[in-house]
């Protein structure tokens, strides 16, 4: 069975901007993970968070490919899973980006597994985070603008046991599967 993440969210925020925030360690560090991370083809870096059951907390990660401002590739190791992670981005309107996170490579069980929990984090992550970051850098005080990720709730909602399901009432979207 093969089933990647592949999550398309629109920023009210110019391409460069979101570029700035994914390809600097202190911006990355903000909105995702502690890191060690470089802006350059080929630096091996790594993400620390909280350890888990199978996962020792540390993700080592390589700058595969980088495209400025349009495209990057890292590989992402860490607990049961060997993926590859692309991003994305592309003008959405005066001012916007549109910006695709796709990860590949979750085999077996355990990486199913894992693509389950990282699936659950993705809309809190890419619909949250990283907008407030934006804002942020922005120098905005309104509320981040929501990202357009409307099937990770729906998923994460369809994969919840019926004793903790909610109804959706945000435009969050689940990982495209495949």
């Amino acid at each position: 069975m093969k089933a990647d993440i592949d999550v398309t969210v629109v920023y009210a925020h110019p391409v460069e901007r979101v570029w700035a925030a994914l390809t600097s360690a202190d911006a990355l560090a903000a909105w995702l993970m502690p890191n060690d991370f470089e802006a350059s083809a080929g630096h091996r870096f790594t993400f620390r968070t909280k350890p888990a059951p199978g996962f020792d907390g540390i993700v080592h990660c390589q700058v595969l490919e980088l495209d400025p401002p349009k495209r990057m590739v890292w590989s992402w190791r860490g607990g049961q899973i060997d993926t590859t992670v692309t991003f994305t981005l592309e003008p959405a309107g005066p001012g916007r980006a549109s910006l695709r996170m796709h990860q590949t490579g979750f085999h077996g069980l355990g990486g199913q597994l894992t693509r389950r929990i990282l699936a659950g984090g993705y809309p809190r992550i890419l619909g949250q985070r990283l907008p407030a970051y934006l804002d942020q850098l922005a120098g905005a005080s309104a509320p981040p603008d929501p990202a357009r990720c409307a099937e990770a709730e729906a998923e994460a909602e369809a994969e919840a046991p019926e004793t903790t399901r909610r109804k959706a009432i945000s435009p969050w979207h689940s990982p495209t599967s495949r």
